[in-house]
């Protein structure tokens, strides 16, 4: 047997989440069942799951293959052919056995894109439609998360997490192309952590949140809101090993 890591894209409006699921359409289960048509039936490990709505470019997960799967452009096609149009294999390699999806990242990327157009439906599982925000406001306020913070208080209800710490590398927002973007850079997240901190950046520039609302909820003193951004303007962008 040989490990590959793959790291694939994907649409997640198509799916209910990236976790296999009974009798429900996933990422995951998607993916697995080609392999079962390959006669591969192993269990494949994924960097981490993403809710209903939620998007990927560039997830990565890892599994072992018997031998004679050596052609790994063959395998990519094969499993392309099966799997498209909203799941698609991007590269495939050989790795080692300390190898890890999960637990070998050092980093995670998450972008938010919030679009300034008018409406579209050929777009909508795509962005969030918002009224013009101002990138720069946003941007400065982004910079409390950054560092090392209890997010407790930034996470979905019913998270079963016993440990609440993370950390936020580099995070902030900035315009491009009549499109806000905000992006988050940090060791792991936790459960909606990512939509929750991108609702609170957008109330503030709302006028219906504040500043000292947002370090008093950061700061575990004083729980403002719990509310999350739609699911369908996040990308998890890039995993760092």
């Amino acid at each position: 047997m040989k490990k590959i890591k793959i790291t694939f894209s994907y649409n997640g409006s198509k799916f209910y989440g990236s976790q296999i699921q009974k009798q429900k359409n996933s990422v995951m289960g998607t993916i697995q069942k080609a392999f079962k048509v390959l006669h591969v039936e192993q269990n494949i490990k994924v960097s981490g799951r993403t809710d209903r709505g939620v998007h990927a470019l560039n997830q990565v997960c890892h599994l072992y293959v018997p031998g004679y799967l050596n052609d790994l452009d063959k395998l990519k096609q094969n499993l392309n052919h099966m799997i498209k149009p909203y799941i698609y294999i991007k590269n495939i390699e050989f790795i080692t056995d300390e190898f890890h999806a999960r637990y070998s990242a050092k980093k995670r990327l998450y972008r938010y894109i919030i679009s300034h157009n008018s409406y579209s439906p050929f777009s909508a599982d795509l962005c969030l439609f918002s009224p013009f925000l101002n990138a720069n406001s946003m941007n400065l306020n982004a910079q409390e998360f950054i560092g090392i913070h209890n997010f407790k208080y930034f996470k979905k209800n019913g998270s079963k997490t016993k440990n609440d710490i993370r950390e936020i590398y580099k995070c902030g927002a900035y315009s491009f192309k009549n499109h806000t973007v905000l992006y988050f850079l940090g060791n792991s997240f936790l459960r909606s952590q990512v939509r929750m901190m991108c609702d609170y950046l957008i109330k503030i520039e709302q006028k219906k949140l504040t500043l000292t609302n947002l370090k008093e909820q950061l700061d575990t003193t004083k729980f403002t809101s719990s509310s999350i951004v739609p699911p369908n303007g996040l990308y998890l962008s890039k995993i760092y090993y």
